[in-house]
């Protein structure tokens, strides 16, 4: 029996979308076929294709068969498995080219799929058999490496879930490969690392990464030893072999073992690297082969401090005190590989540093912290929390990314020290902005930008006796936002400074609470060029933000300048129509942040109530100016993309209506600020936008939200506007209207519960008929978002009757014409439908009522 060829034609790179569908419609037909492994493994053995897709496509059926049918087959076949495996091993010797990479590795993993199920039991000659054809060879060599990381895989590796007969088989291949075969295979590596260090370094390289994977379970003293470390040693000097020998040390670094053992082990290394001129590296030398010493040491630094905890607790004193001067011993190299100016090097040692503060957090004293060089390493993270000259602030792209990300673990860094010591820490910090705000004129903008980010993660420092700003003597702290505000550095033409200044005033909102003479300059700054005004974009919407977060945490302090502040900001308060070709420099995000400011401000002043008044009716004058004329123009607009540009706009003033609003709350109501009149005429306007046919889904939207706003700032002074707007926002809903609606009524019944009963009463059944209505339209079985949006609407109403009944206006429903097994009916899950029946009735039970209407349908 022949293989398919036309199927096989289906298997390169171009062939045809039927092609590929038949190659792999035959594929499964070989996989099933009870001789299709044997055609597979007769046409690699014949050499019958020079296509290594179809002989990727052999080995792969090969594959199936050894997975799914090995295990049962008999002993020919198993011999023919064999056979085949080791034939081709044979063949790779004399072949006029190498093969792909793909093919030797795929060929490696049947070895080893062949090796776990029968090394034990049929085929004990197994690395025997490999390791006499080592002689034939690179080609060979290749494979048999390639076969043992393979192994490896299938037995050792631990982030390869196993059960737990896995777990035994593998445990028992490893006990008998030490016995049988490992001394055996660690000569035929050093053979290849002896014969082939100059010869074939790719060969090499693999050899190495076949030693570092087995030296994790074989005996450390095989591979540990002076013939094999001299050998690597020297690699360590050939470009082409040292970060793969690197790779290799770290491996026997991180093998379990006894902690005095690998305290031991360690430091012989060290000094085996020092003495051989390894360490300390050239700094100057190449970026990748710094990265992997630096994540040497790393790995050195971890395992001892590991060692120290581990005896500190049941060790003796000589050892731990040994496992901590080694630890010492690191500390140089790793500040010099901390402070590297390439991030990678810096990364890579990253976990040692982590593991160092963890130790010192550990050690306790001051005296020691000191002596073990946390000022060090802490001018160490300073230094490289400084963006480098290549950082492309205007266009920042990957690398810039990983700078970013890189930056954040330095800033972990920098807040763990200051948990440690924040005495140290604050005047390194003080030192450090004394020393550059004073120049700030002639230092790099950098170094201007390091100096207050420093600052500004000084609030990860716990202050010792409550707030860092309300001592009665003055802190570190408060002299160094001194320093910040009477340096002028905010005046800097930087904006990555600039930014960084505002980040820092706002976040320190406390200092200006203490120290208030200085809130004037902090304003000045917000509301200029420096500012909210910036010609960066990036600058500006910051800025809005922390502008209004500052007005939110100072209010009662910034009242004296409410006045001045509203009016240097009018015109970022006026809507732009996008039509009009002006220039808006601040976002709808971002105007939104500033009308909040403007609400706290005129709320918060001790301006008297006809003041407030009229400033407020100025702030919201300019949404409903906007809104009328923009309102207008959407009904005599017939251009859908221009109704859709007014419906933005309408949508975004009503919005900014809505954020002024965010001053009040339930303890701080419209009436009690008396500015209540302000809003009922504002709503009185929006209201009107609920009667349009146009856009309405993005206008209603806009509605909605500054209803919910009103419920809680008004208080019953909107109940008279409530059946108005329940009555527009029901008028050709939608389903998703519908569901929106639903939870403003909630909010409605939660707010007033009695009082709104009346209303309710004549609503309850025009909104349950609605919502009926609209659940009942026909729907294509194909439109799963319209099902999905009506069994959102059928939870929102489930939501509304529990409402209903949790505030205790039971009345409204017991006085409609409609039966609980009509609206039960309309839930499809039986636990709404349940929860439907047994919550009225637990609240009638409680309150010794009886109604004929929640009793449940017989049925």
């Amino acid at each position: 029996m022949e293989m398919d060829e036309v199927a096989l034609q289906g298997l390169g790179p171009f062939a045809t979308t039927e092609s590929q569908r038949r190659a792999l419609a035959y594929f499964e037909e070989m996989k099933q076929s009870e001789i299709g492994w044997q055609l597979c493994a007769n046409a690699i053995l014949a050499k019958k294709y020079d296509n290594d897709h179809i002989k990727f496509f052999c080995f792969q059926v090969v594959e199936h068969f050894i997975k799914n049918k090995y295990s049962t087959a008999s002993q020919e076949d198993r011999l023919n498995i064999q056979n085949l495996l080791i034939t081709w091993l044979q063949m790779s010797a004399y072949a006029p080219t190498e093969e792909k990479m793909f093919i030797k590795n795929k060929v490696a993993q049947l070895f080893s799929l062949v090796f776990v199920q029968d090394y034990l039991n049929h085929w004990p000659t197994f690395f025997q058999d490999l390791l006499q054809y080592l002689s034939h060879g690179p080609p060979v060599i290749d494979v048999f490496l390639r076969i043992l990381l393979a192994i490896d895989i299938e037995v050792v590796d631990r982030d390869i879930a196993h059960t737990p007969e896995e777990t035994q088989r593998n445990t028992l291949l490893k006990d008998t490969m030490r016995v049988q075969c490992v001394p055996a295979l660690v000569d035929s590596w050093y053979q290849i690392l002896k014969t082939y260090e100059s010869q074939n370094p790719e060969l090499t390289c693999l050899c190495l990464e076949v030693i570092g994977c087995y030296v994790s379970w074989i005996d450390i003293g095989l591979i540990a030893n002076e013939h094999f470390i001299e050998r690597m040693l020297n690699h360590l000097t050939v470009e082409a072999l040292r970060e793969s020998a690197c790779d290799c040390f770290c491996e026997i670094i991180n093998k379990g073992m006894d902690s005095v053992a690998k305290v031991e082990l360690i430091e012989s290394v060290s000094n085996v690297l020092q003495t051989a001129g390894v360490l300390p590296p050239n700094y100057e030398d190449d970026v990748d082969y710094l990265a992997k010493l630096s994540n040497l040491i790393s790995d050195m630094g971890c395992q001892l401090i590991g060692c120290w905890q581990r005896l500190s607790k049941e060790g003796t004193i000589e050892n731990t005190g040994n496992a901590l001067r080694a630890i010492q011993g690191k500390l140089t190299f790793m500040f010099a590989f901390l402070g590297h100016e390439d991030d990678d090097v810096s990364l890579a040692t990253m976990d040692f540093t982590k593991e160092y503060i963890g130790l010192l957090k550990q050690v306790g004293s001051s005296a020691i912290l000191s002596q073990f060089g946390m000022e060090d390493l802490l001018k160490v993270v300073m230094k490289k929390f400084e963006y480098d000259d290549s950082y492309n602030f205007d266009s920042q792209g990957e690398d810039e990314v990983m700078f970013l990300d890189y930056r954040k673990q330095m800033m972990v860094l920098f807040v763990n020290l200051a948990k440690l010591n924040q005495e140290l820490v604050l005047n390194c910090v003080h030192q450090l902005l004394e020393m550059t705000l004073s120049q700030w004129k002639n230092v790099t903008f950098t170094q201007c930008e390091l100096a207050i980010a420093c600052l500004n993660l000084g609030e990860a420092i716990p202050p010792v006796q409550g707030n860092q700003f309300t001592w009665k003597e003055e802190t570190v702290m408060h002299k160094c936002m001194v320093l910040l505000m009477e340096s002028g550095v905010s005046q800097h033409t930087h904006w990555a400074v600039q930014l960084q200044y505002f980040e820092t005033v706002a976040r320190y909102e406390k200092f200006f609470s203490a120290s208030q003479e200085h809130i004037p300059a902090a304003l000045s700054a917000f509301l200029d060029e420096r500012g909210i005004r910036n010609q960066k974009g990036t600058v500006r919407s910051r800025c809005a933000y922390l502008f209004g977060r500052f007005m939110k945490q100072l209010k009662g302090l910034v009242a004296p300048y409410a006045e001045d502040i509203l009016q240097r900001i009018p015109d970022l308060l006026t809507i732009q129509t996008p039509e009009n070709g002006h220039h808006q420099i601040l976002t709808t995000d971002d105007q939104l942040f500033l009308y909040e400011a403007a609400g706290i401000i005129i709320i918060s002043s001790s301006l008297p109530v006809e003041k407030k008044q009229l400033l407020m009716n100025n702030l919201l004058a300019t949404t409903i100016e906007k809104f009328q004329t923009m309102y207008t123009r959407l009904h005599s607009e017939t251009d859908e993309a221009k109704q859709v540009m007014f419906a933005e706009v309408i949508n975004h003033a009503i919005a900014c209506a809505s954020r002024s609003s965010k001053a009040f709350h339930t303890q701080l109501t419209m009436k009690q600020s008396g500015l209540l009149a302000c809003y009922v005429e504002a709503l009185k306007v929006f209201l009107c936008a609920l009667e349009t046919p146009y856009q309405h889904q993005l206008i209603h939207s806009a509605v909605r939200q500054f209803l919910h706003r009103m419920i809680v700032c008004l208080g019953d002074a909107i109940l008279p506007y409530v059946p108005i707007a329940v009555d527009h926002l029901l008028k050709k809903g939608d389903v998703k209207d519908v569901h929106d609606f639903i939870p403003l009524i909630n909010q409605i019944v939660s707010k007033f519960k009695k009082t709104i009963i009346p209303f309710l009463q004549e609503a309850f059944m025009p909104v349950v008929q609605h919502i009926f209505s609209v659940l009942s339209q026909p729907t294509d079985e194909l439109d799963m978002q319209t099902q999905i949006e009506k069994d959102a609407l059928q939870r929102s109403f489930f939501q509304f009757l529990q409402g209903l009944i949790a505030n205790d206006v039971l009345e409204v429903i017991s006085n409609q014409t409609v039966h609980t097994n009509k609206v039960q009916k309309s839930f499809r899950d039986p636990n709404e439908q349940e929860s439907l029946v047994f919550l009225p009735r637990r609240r009638i039970r409680n309150s010794n009522q009886e109604s004929n209407y929640y009793r449940p349908n017989p049925k």
